[in-house]
């Protein structure tokens, strides 16, 4: 979308602020910049890069992030999007990840994380290790969330359709770490979300910044002595970025304001333009025509103290009946070259059967979409292991493995829940495609079939 066709206020605000670098800015607001964020789950990151058929460009703040050179370059059809080798992220919004820092082991929120960006980003960051909350406070934009970490190969991930008041009130003081990644006008993205050029308004900005405060009250509360909050935008207007944190700095005094790292294209904040506190000036903005992306607000906030040593450990128990436990170990043992886990079992009221990280009297009662990595489930007698399962995997770890060459057309056969000839032995196979999980088939009767999800088929 052309500048031409946005709000004449709100170009008329930008180009009283930025002066001369308004008509750079403008003309790189709409330029569709495209990038891929790899998934150091899948592989050494310079090996996954090299699989890569297009011609890209490194994004110069985070590792992971690539910068698409060619336009038109088919990411979200290729097999590898499919195979969680990368996600299709805003370059600007690839340093979240980067900013929060998760450690492996950590407890980490993700206060809003459909669909699931930054939520990945966390996740591989922390090598499947400790636990990850992705929450989302709009019911349908779960599904998406969902099949992204999924997709990814995340294991410690736990989605949540909550208030931020409801978990505040049950997770006081809980988390290592805590991303905001706040519903906000959208500035950033005018180019490709007309809703957002349609719906902006000075008071749109002023209500956005209203309820940005709001969440970050309830966002404090999950936050543990000494550790780090990170509030993000993508949009421009200071209501919501720089005001938002001087208010959130003036009534929480146990909080201060943590120096950025020098990343490359991130700029320091502007407080004189809606007369906040110089020490606003410590928050972060990319904006689009500095660098790749369109642009993206931070501020890392760290609480003051000392963490303690009540942290709950990740759960070793188990939650699941004998008799389906019987059924479990003998299938999983079949089709997987180690041991199934069992450790944080929990069977939950569809008779699914998942890894849990968190102990379940810790979220009873609140609305859990998936409480964990979802391996297995049990219909009629019969336990068979789940999508999430495969897409965790490596190929060394399945017992049957059916490798597809990239360009082979049973590649999209098996998207499309088809089925091959194949005299090999019974049972459940891992597709990859060049050693990259797809999910299972089902060998018998001398052919392959695919047990690619339905929702998910082409």
């Amino acid at each position: 979308m052309e500048s031409a066709a946005w709000p004449a206020e709100f170009v008329a605000r930008m180009t009283g602020w930025l002066g001369e670098a308004s008509d750079a800015f403008l003309t790189a607001l709409a330029r569709r910049d495209v990038g891929v964020r790899l998934n150091p789950l899948r592989g050494e990151l310079e090996q996954l890069r090299a699989r890569l058929p297009w011609n890209v460009a490194p994004v110069p703040w985070c590792p992971e992030g690539l910068w698409l050179q060619e336009e038109e370059a088919p990411v979200g059809t290729h097999p590898y999007h499919t195979a969680g080798v990368y996600y299709i992220q805003d370059p600007t919004a690839m340093a979240a990840g980067v900013l929060l820092d998760p450690q492996p082991g950590e407890w980490v929120l993700d206060l809003a994380a459909a669909p699931g960006g930054k939520a990945t980003h966390l996740a591989a960051r922390m090598e499947n290790q400790g636990v990850l909350i992705a929450n989302e406070v709009n019911r349908r934009r779960t599904s998406v969330l969902a099949m992204n970490l999924e997709r990814l190969g995340v294991t410690h991930a736990m989605i949540f359709n909550e208030t931020p008041e409801r978990l505040a009130a049950r997770w006081s003081g809980l988390f290592d770490a805590v991303l905001v990644d706040a519903p906000c006008s959208g500035e950033g993205t005018f180019c490709r979300d007309s809703a957002a050029v349609r719906d902006w308004s000075l008071a749109t900005v002023q209500g956005n910044a209203h309820r940005q405060r709001g969440i970050m009250e309830q966002a404090a509360l999950l936050v543990r002595p000494g550790g780090r909050l990170l509030y993000g935008t993508c949009t421009f207007a200071p209501e919501e970025d720089e005001g938002v944190i001087a208010a959130f700095l003036d009534t929480h005094a146990d909080f201060e304001l943590a120096p950025l790292p020098a990343l490359p294209g991130l700029q320091g904040g502007h407080p004189e333009w809606i007369g906040a506190p110089e020490a606003v000036r410590g928050v972060g903005r990319f904006w689009p025509h500095t660098g790749p992306g369109h642009g993206h607000f931070y501020a890392l906030l760290r609480r003051r103290g000392e963490p303690g040593d009540n942290l709950p450990e990740r759960w070793r128990g188990t939650a699941i009946p004998g008799r389906i436990l019987q059924l479990y170990r003998p299938v999983l043992r079949e089709t997987l070259t180690f041991e199934p886990p069992e450790a944080g079992l929990y069977l939950d009221e569809n008779d699914d059967i998942y890894v849990t990280p968190l102990d379940p009297k810790l979220w009873a009662g609140l609305h859990v979409l998936r409480p964990g990595w979802w391996i297995a489930s049990q219909r009629h007698g019969k336990v068979t292991p789940n999508h999430a399962l495969a897409m965790a995997l490596h190929p060394e770890d399945a017992q049957e493995v059916c490798d597809l060459a990239v360009a082979d057309p049973l590649v999209e056969q098996f998207l499309r829940g088809s089925f091959w000839e194949d005299d090999g032995p019974a049972g459940f196979v891992l597709v990859t495609v060049d050693g990259f999980p797809l999910g299972w088939a089902k060998r018998g009767d001398g052919r392959l079939r695919s047990r690619y999800p339905l929702h998910l088929r082409r």
